[in-house]
């Protein structure tokens, strides 16, 4: 290598004079080269002329093989063009990596060409005439040309146009029609025009630059400028750091550093601005800068120079040798652009230009590369055979494809070597290890050799061969020889001289020659490097380098002649002890012979052969005693003590060095191509014809695999998140399932007759699903490795193939155009619906073809043609829109019309699609309305093959051209795009995986790529806007605001994010070796300011200590002790509880991205504005039982296990529950929902809290008594919702912390509950626990990071001290969303991304992680070495963490390795609450579905203990015997329930559909109640069904469809023989349940919904009327009619029809009241009415009399009505929350409390003891005690 800066050419070097070109003996000239004398430059320069550049040169070095060894990074060319005239000049570097690269600037070039080894640039020459460029082409130099000053900066080229690093110039070639003064090299930067008293006046030199000196310089004549006789051109410009895009003027003084001269009397030289875009060009232009002058006094200078971009498009870079990642420097356009051919880009002066300036992140992605490729699953490509052992034995070095791999053994770890742009067809080692030769296929073969412990590429060159299949390197890596056909396919052994490629040099041949002989190996003899063997069909042949010639002769094979020899390998032994006839060649033949050949005599001196097995004998005989046909034996390879060989059928052989026996064999499930002993000889390396890879541990007598791959081309892939699998279809016919951690193959499916097209993977279930080109979809399980199901929908090759993210539905389409949609229920699919001639047929196949948007709500694929787009809705096929590509591109001059290729859905709240077309664009439409939103153009040179869009929506993976490339979706940068190299064949999918961390391509093989974007910014859905962030914890009565640094400049380039970071972070990471995160220090500083005032004398004091302070009548606030002065007043303690002083404003409101903050259901109802509660003693109701569980609260469920202590919440009820008899209690004291609970550690005191109650501004926190469940407290200070609750281990504090809207942390005594301290926070907190060791400390979790409190008591007064731990670096920007307390001093922290963190509480830092699960961790529970975790991924899981306190010592070196997984269960939701007992063997879960799960660890069970609707519940009813009770809900279930335990007996669930109303069967009227008896529910649905299940056989017996809008209400008639039931749309249908016929349609109510269907008995003629059954329908209109039916006759007779006024508009209400009526049970032929009217009241109407009899007053419109049968009780529910239990016809009403939100339900049981009411998602169940 040429040493870096050299003392010899500092601080300039004058080539001309040095190497003495006058005298030609160390230079060269060709043509008309001649000296001259310039009068005007004062000085002699040289001309060169001539038409033809090849014959008229001067060439520095004379040798070509030679190199000047100049480092200096800039070349100065002083030179003038001659007048009409073309010129060239050649420069040839040298990079690091020894690759030499040519520089060519011309003026015959006319646009920008660039290779891997040769960068061409257009040159325009300037004239004197026009001042700046002659506006034109390029072309020959015009007449007044002037004397020009080139400055080319040679390591920025290098690095911006090959991404190369810059080593020497190792050569300069001016040729013809050229005047030259002189040519220097520096690493000053020369100043013309300034002399050296200017330049130190100016202090020039401390930033790099200099005057021009003397012998360099051009003669400026007193009176002028330099810059008005010459030009300057500084290439590339300075401030260059994109290709093409920042081509700008150069500033009068080129400073290197960010400061710039002035002239104070002339403005500075304005940017170049370019007028129209040039596409794929760049020309080296003269940017000639304005004269510049020092002035006499001090200089004027600005602080900062704008960085300015211009919108330039440049060319597409050149693919780098050796280099993975191609940096595509080319800027977008649009459809509207156009390609001017052949404009080049000039530069000249404009006044009165401003330039924006533009920060250096808009540059491009950040960071570059964006890509880094982690793994590679494949072997081969061009050839399996290839595989070597590194010389410590430790490593394997095989190709894939293209790439060349090294894996490590003991770690697994991969390096690449990457440069090959073809399959690599051969490998060779030297006996070292330390060269690495590898060939490429192709009709022109590439050889490279590579420095294996760096990776580098030493040296690439040609090796004249067409395809080269054998490569073999001499013991000491100076000599490599090659076999492979020439351009006549015959064959042809190179050799080639290695030695001076190590110190720099380039490889020469040494010899060659051409032979008619077959050759399949060949290798250099280990002890002479002149002399090869190799070996073919028909013959062994011996050769021999000898002055520069290559010979043969071939080895006498007497009757082995015909033998096609297939191997060769030479005797292990001491390298120089033993004599040259001593040594022994083996070769093996495809016949089974394996040939021992004497290397002196050249003759065979034995031969075995290897035959099939035989009932008696060995297996390997003497060649001449046997018979038949052998094994063919494709490999062979020698150690010392013994010889293995591999075989075609399947086996790899250990034998001894005689043969006489065979002591190890290895079966494979294809032939052998290759074997290799381990240099250790330890171990033997075998590879087969099936793309398998691995090796024998012989002393463990144990295979291991390395690698498998696939035979063919990889089609496509899916991803599975969970368990970290991808299944991969190919064209060999399989489908198999890898691990992407171990690289290992799980499964292979392959059909017998049958090809697989298509594969997916279920996004939540471990199903796959396959599709093949006889047209079946098989699902199979891979937890079973059994076939599920098989559907034969198509009759054609599967061409699509697909999951909806929900996982509710699966999708297919075949060749024909037909698209399948199937359901998914219990696992198994069920086709819902066909359609045909749909799908394009010739839209192409793969796993993309039909791509379902984020949400599962719409389907897009490409059909019915390739010129179409459709969209559907994805749960019934119905097609929403239709776009036609050929249309879309109004400008295109084309002919063929443009079609779509493939689709991708962007980002669900954008409602965009995405859309790669024929042409290389990707058009981006509305999904809506189909408009087109942008378009992108070029996307790949040849057609897109896949898209994917990344889960945060902000990349986008395009496939093409065998090139990966990644854009900034949003398009925000001046490249928005890169591009990454590696594969040999067209990518045919490319793909995010699920958590966003790494990319997969495929093609050739599987490539996984580590993603190094900055992880996204998680947001909640629908968050348009992020907060402005403040200090973490802030005082708010400071007056002082925080300094605005906008206008400073930045120190580094920051990284886009997506939202702003906090200003300013509380504290900094504590360096190893503090003793105690609180210092004495500040103990003391504290203590000596008790005044008024305080200042901090330490200004290096640690900023992590804060201590808090009251300010007046605020809130105490919490400020760090830094130097500043801040006003503070005595502290004020809080003794009034009830009244909390009002926070601060200034809050953050967006919810932040965890499910750990509770929200609330959203709630229409209002709070009672009167109450009559019941005289005590008297009530009539009593609340017997509560169902459900509100899984919408956080820690809303506590237990003790040594109490037995249970209560759980239920909307605004609190359940206290004993776990051995079921019974229940019920506190009420709540008005709102109740969010968390927390429970004291004796068990004594219980907390909860809920939303602000009437009258209060403040959030209510209840304390209880767990002895009599008295209320002995109640708190207010937040003003939003309490997130979370903790009791200290020793009960003396609760804390309390307020929601992100809140964001307050509260102190409380415990002893008189008042209100010790107040902590106003900036962010949201998440969790909060109490330490166990120290009773005065605490941790909160929140963004980023933990805090640690430290409580001091002071007197009465409590301060605390807060450090705030940063999340570890690793984790990227992250939300803390859990914490518990394990043994001694550790603490565990769960983050919303899956980890798990463990902090030293000692020194308050995270010392180990892990991957704990997939989502976000909420609840943690640790007991001693036993920790719980639950998360929103639906799993607990229990973690055995026992050597976690040791591995506390060892800090950073700890390794998750350390963690069991000993358990883990799924439930049926996120997990909100657990509690465990000491043990952590059983404990009770509760999940957001509303079930509380009991869990045993031990007997690895779940069992359910409570459970309830997560939605609203829409109906609830009695069974005829009252032993049970149904309700239906939202979600679509049925729930039947144990009245007596309040238990869920069995549910009916339908996916997809809300179940409106439902009713229980009557029993018949006479008959007894039969054990045996079937009883059965009949329920509505919202798609206008009605399902009858049978609740004995748990089964649905009925399926009707009379609705075609939703059901609203239902019932059975009186006999249960008929079912009435009402839509939305106001039709009545009477329908039988026994043959499922719809036989009565009643269109009276059409247009307004059914509200009420009631069925009564009545005489068969009362009321005048036959039939023995009255039943009135009401809608929604204030309507009710009055049928009587008799359904056995076909009777059904309208008796009345009722309509109740109403005013014109409601007032005061969001929505009307239903209009609800029903039969009176104590008063026969009387209804009862409550809706929307002119009173709130309630009507009594006798049907006889045909008028209203009495009205009963009501606080207000009812929302639900029941009327007790036997008693004469009504019940009414409320909008505000209150039940009423009003006596008829008169008596005092009774109100009830219990309700959360809108009693919309009430429903007596048909004796008229019980009551069941429902509001939103909670059902209670009453007693009527006092009746």
């Amino acid at each position: 290598m040429i040493p870096v800066l050299a003392a010899w050419q500092r601080p300039y070097l004058n080539i001309f004079k040095h190497f003495r070109v006058e005298e030609w003996k160390r230079s060269a000239k060709e043509g008309d080269v001649a000296a001259l004398t310039d009068t005007r430059l004062k000085g002699t320069i040289y001309r060169i002329r001539g038409s033809n550049p090849a014959s008229s040169y001067l060439q520095l070095p004379r040798a070509g093989t030679q190199s000047l060894g100049l480092t200096g990074r800039y070349l100065y060319l002083l030179f003038r063009p001659l007048p009409r005239k073309h010129f060239l000049v050649h420069l040839d570097v040298t990079t690091e990596e020894n690759q030499v690269v040519r520089i060519s600037f011309s003026s015959v070039f006319k646009e920008f060409k660039s290779t891997a080894t040769w960068l061409q640039f257009p040159f325009v020459c300037g004239a004197a005439s026009e001042g700046t460029a002659r506006r034109g082409a390029p072309g020959a130099a015009p007449a007044d040309t002037r004397w020009t000053c080139l400055v080319l900066d040679l390591p920025s080229i290098l690095a911006l146009y090959l991404s190369r690093r810059y080593s020497h110039l190792r050569g300069v070639k001016l040729c013809c029609n050229l005047l030259v003064k002189n040519l220097c090299t520096s690493d000053l930067l020369f100043e013309p025009g300034v002399t050296f008293g200017e330049a130190r006046l100016g202090d020039l030199s401390c930033r790099g630059v200099a005057p021009m000196p003397r012998e360099l310089a051009f003669p400026v004549p007193k009176g002028e400028k330099w810059h008005n006789l010459y030009d300057y051109i500084r290439f590339p410009s300075e401030g260059a750091k994109l290709l093409h895009n920042s081509i700008q003027k150069s500033f009068p003084s080129p400073v290197a550093g960010d400061q710039v001269l002035k002239e104070p009397d002339r403005p500075l030289t304005q940017l170049v601005t370019l007028s129209r875009p040039v596409c794929d060009r760049l020309s080296l232009v003269p940017q000639t800068t304005s004269p510049k002058a020092v002035p006499h006094r001090c200089p004027v200078v600005t602080k900062s120079i704008p960085e300015v971009h211009l919108a330039v498009p440049g060319p597409p870079r050149a693919v780098p040798a050796g280099d993975p990642m191609l940096e595509e420097k080319q800027r977008l356009h649009g459809a509207g652009d156009c390609s001017d051919g052949g404009i080049h880009v000039y530069a000249h002066q404009r006044r009165r230009h401003t330039a924006r300036p533009v920060p250096a992140s808009e540059e491009g992605l950040v960071p570059d590369p964006i890509l880094k490729l982690r793994t590679i699953i494949g072997f081969g490509g061009c050839s399996t055979k290839w595989a070597l052992w590194t010389r410590d034995s430790t490593a394997v070095v095989y190709p894939c494809h293209a790439v060349i791999v090294a894996l490590l053994l003991k770690t697994g770890e991969q390096r690449f070597f990457l440069g090959h742009t073809d399959k690599v067809s051969a490998l060779a080692f030297s006996g070292s290890s330390t060269l690495l030769a590898s060939a490429q296929t192709g009709p022109c073969s590439l050889g490279r050799l590579w420095d294996f412990p760096t990776g580098s590429c030493l040296c690439l060159f040609k090796t004249s061969l067409q395809s080269l299949v054998s490569l073999s390197f001499s013991h000491s890596g100076a000599v490599l020889c090659g076999v492979g056909k020439d351009v006549h396919s015959k064959t042809m052994v190179m050799v080639w001289n290695t030695a001076q490629v190590t110190r720099g040099g380039s490889v020469t041949v040494l010899a060659k020659a051409h032979t008619d002989v077959d050759i399949q190996a060949m290798k250099i003899a280990f002890f002479d490097d002149t002399r090869m063997v190799s070996c073919g069909r028909d013959s062994i042949r011996l050769w021999r380098v000898r002055n520069g010639a290559l010979r043969s002769c071939p080895v006498a094979l007497g009757e082995y002649h015909s033998l096609d020899f297939t191997d060769l390998a030479f005797e292990e032994g001491p390298r120089d002890e033993q004599e040259l006839e001593n040594r022994t060649l083996f070769v093996c033949s495809r016949s089974g012979h394996v040939l021992e050949v004497d290397y002196k005599n050249v003759c065979v001196r034995s031969a075995r052969r290897l035959l099939p097995a035989q009932p008696r004998g060995d297996t390997e005989e003497q060649a001449e005693s046997s018979s038949g046909p052998g094994i063919a034996i494709n490999s062979i390879s020698m150690s010392s003590t013994f010889c293995a060989t591999g075989s075609e059928d399947g086996y790899m052989r250990l034998w001894l060095l005689d043969f006489s026996a065979a002591v190890l064999e290895a079966e494979h499930e294809a032939s052998v191509s290759s074997v290799c002993i381990s240099p250790d000889s330890h171990k033997v390396l075998s590879t087969t014809a099936s793309g398998n890879l691995g090796y024998l541990d012989i002393q463990a007598q144990d295979y291991n695999t390395l690698m498998r791959s696939h035979k063919d081309s990889v089609l496509g892939f899916s991803v599975e998140s969970k368990w970290k699998q991808i299944a991969t279809v190919s064209q060999d016919n399989t489908i198999r399932v890898w691990d992407l951690t171990s690289r290992q193959q799980l499964y292979d499916f392959s059909a017998a007759e049958e090809t697989p097209c298509t594969v997916t993977f279920h996004p939540f279930w471990k199903i796959l699903a396959c599709g093949f080109d006889s047209g079946v979809v098989r699902t199979f399980s891979l937890a079973a490795s059994d076939l599920l199901l098989e559907h034969k929908q198509h009759r054609t090759a599967i061409t699509g193939l697909t999951f909806s993210p929900d996982g509710n539905f699966m999708f297919s389409s075949c060749l024909q155009g037909t698209l399948a949609l199937y359901s998914l229920v219990a696992r198994k699919t069920q086709v819902l619906r066909v359609l045909g001639n749909v799908v394009a047929r010739d839209a192409g196949s793969g796993v993309d073809t039909l791509v379902v948007s984020g949400d599962s709500r719409l389907l897009a694929f490409v059909g019915p043609s390739k010129y179409i787009v459709t969209v559907m809705e994805a749960c019934s096929l119905d097609e929403l829109l239709r776009v036609d590509i050929s249309i879309l591109d109004l400008h295109s001059t084309c002919t063929v019309l443009d079609s779509a290729v493939k689709v991708c859905f962007g980002p669900v709240l954008q409602g965009e699609l995405l859309v790669s077309t024929s042409s290389n664009k990707i058009l981006v439409l509305d999904a809506k309305t189909g408009r087109l939103v942008r378009e992108v153009s070029p996307v790949h040179k040849l057609t897109c093959s896949s898209l994917a869009l990344s889960k945060d929506g902000q990349y986008l993976l395009t496939a093409g051209d065998k090139v990966i490339k990644v854009w900034d979706y949003r398009m925000r940068f001046n490249i928005n795009f890169q591009v990454f190299i590696g594969h040999s064949e067209p990518v045919h999918q490319v793909a995010f995986t699920p958590d966003q961390e790494h990319v997969i391509s495929v093609g050739d093989a599987i490539f996984l790529w580590d993603f190094l974007a900055p992880p996204p910014v998680r947001s909640s859905p629908g968050r348009a806007h992020s907060c402005t962030s403040t200090l973490l914890l802030r005082s708010d009565s400071s007056s002082e605001e925080p300094k605005d640094i906008s206008d400073t400049p930045r120190q580094t380039v920051p990284l886009p994010s997506l939202s702003s970071p906090p200003c300013l972070d509380i504290s900094s990471a504590h360096p190893a070796g503090f003793q105690s995160i609180f210092s004495e220090s500040d103990r003391e500083e504290e203590a000596d300011l008790p005044g008024s005032s305080r200042k901090v004398a330490n200004g290096h004091k640690d900023v992590s200590v804060l201590v808090v302070e009251s300010d007046g009548n605020e809130k105490p606030v919490v400020r760090p002790t830094v130097g500043q002065e801040s006003p503070r007043s005595p502290e004020k303690t809080a003794n009034e509880p009830r009244k909390g002083t009002k926070p601060p404003k200034s809050r953050c409101s967006i919810r932040p991205d965890s499910y750990r903050h509770f929200t609330p259901h959203f709630k229409a109802s209002v709070l009672p504005q009167s109450f009559l509660s019941p005289p005590a003693g008297s009530e009539v109701l009593k609340l017997k039982a509560v169902i459900g569980y509100n899984g919408n609260g956080r820690g809303n469920m506590v237990w003790n296990p040594d109490t037995g202590f249970f209560a759980y919440s239920c909307g605004c009820v609190i359940v206290v529950e004993d776990l051995h008899s079921g019974s229940q209690n019920h506190w009420l004291g709540h008005a709102q929902e109740i969010s968390t609970l927390a429970l004291s550690h004796h068990a004594q005191v219980l907390a909860s809290a809920s939303g602000k109650k009437d009258g209060d501004s403040h959030c209510q926190i209840c304390i209880w008594s767990t002895q009599d469940g008295a209320c002995t407290a109640e708190l207010f200070h937040h003003e939003t919702q309490v997130q979370v609750m903790a009791f200290s281990w020793d009960d003396r504090f609760l804390v309390t912390i307020g929601d992100y809207s809140d964001q307050t942390m509260a102190l409380w005594s415990t002893h008189t509950y008042e209100l010790v301290l107040s902590t106003c926070v900036s962010e949201p907190l998440h969790d909060v626990a109490f330490s166990p060791v120290s009773h005065q400390g605490l941790a909160c979790v929140g963004r980023g990071a933990v805090m640690f409190w430290l409580l001091e008591q002071q007197g009465a007064a409590v301060r605390p001290k807060i450090h705030r731990a940063p999340a570890p670096d690793v984790l990227g920007l992250v939300e803390m969303t859990s914490l518990c307390y394990g043994a001694d001093a550790l603490l565990y922290t769960g983050t919303n991304s899956g980890q798990i963190c463990v902090w030293d509480t000692e020194t308050n830092s995270c010392f180990m992680t892990w991957e704990a699960d997939e989502g976000e961790i909420g609840v943690l529970v640790c007991r001693h070495n036993r920790l719980v975790s639950g998360s929103n991924t639906k799993r607990i899981r229990l973690w055995s963490v026992a050597t976690v306190q040791e591995l506390r010592l060892k800090g950073p070196n700890a390794r998750c390795g350390s963690v069991l997984l000993e358990h883990e269960i799924t439930l049926d939701g996120t997990i909100v609450s657990a509690a465990f007992d000491d043990s952590l063997e059983m404990g009770i879960v509760g999940t957001t579905a509303g079930t509380l799960w009991y869990i045993n660890w031990v007997e690895s069970t779940s069992i359910r203990l409570i459970s309830g609707h997560k939605n609203k519940v829409t109906e609830v009813c009695f069974s005829p015997d009252e032993s049970h009770c149904a309700t239906c809900g939202e979600d679509g279930s049925v729930r039947i329930w144990a009245l007596g335990s309040t238990e869920l007996v069995v549910q009916f669930q339908v996916l997809n559909q809300s179940c409106q109303c439902l009713a229980w069967k009557p029993r018949p009227v006479g008959v007894w109640p039969c054990p045996g008896e079937s009883q059965h529910v009949v329920a509505g649905y919202s798609d206008g069904t009605v399902r009858v299940f049978s609740v004995s056989r748990t089964e649905m017996e009925l399926k009707m469809h009379p609705h075609a809008a939703a059901l609203t209400a239902i019932t059975y008639s009186t006999d249960g023989e008929m079912i009435l039931s009402g839509g939305k749309d106001g039709i009545v249908a009477v329908s039988s349940p026994r043959t499922g016929m719809t036989i009565h349609v009643l269109a009276d109510h059409r247009g307004s919904p059914i509200t009420v269907l009631q069925c009564t008995r009545k005489q068969y003629h009362d009321l005048g009327v036959e039939g023995g059954e009255l039943w009135l329908a009401s809608s929604s209109d204030r309507r009710v009619s009055v049928w009587a039916s008799d359904w056995l006759q076909d009777k059904c007779e309208l008796l009345d029809w009722l309509s109740f006024p109403a005013p014109a508009g409601p007032e005061g209400l969001d929505s009307l009241p239903p209009s609800l009526a029903a039969f009176c049970p104590w008063e026969h032929g009387v209804l009862v009415y409550v809706g929307f009217g002119l009173q709130k009241e309630a009507l009594f109407y006798n049907l006889r009399k045909k008028q209203v009899l009495r009205k009963i007053s009501l606080p207000a419109f009812a929302t639900s009505l029941s009327l007790s049968p036997s008693t004469p009780f009504m019940a009414i529910g409320f909008r505000d929350r209150l039940l009423r239990l009003q006596p008829c016809p008169a008596g005092d009403p009774q109100d009830y409390a219990g309700h959360d939100d809108t009693v919309h339900l009430c429903r007596f049981a048909p004796s008229g003891r019980r009551l069941l009411t429902a509001s939103h998602s909670a059902v209670l169940v009453w007693e009527l005690t006092g009746a």
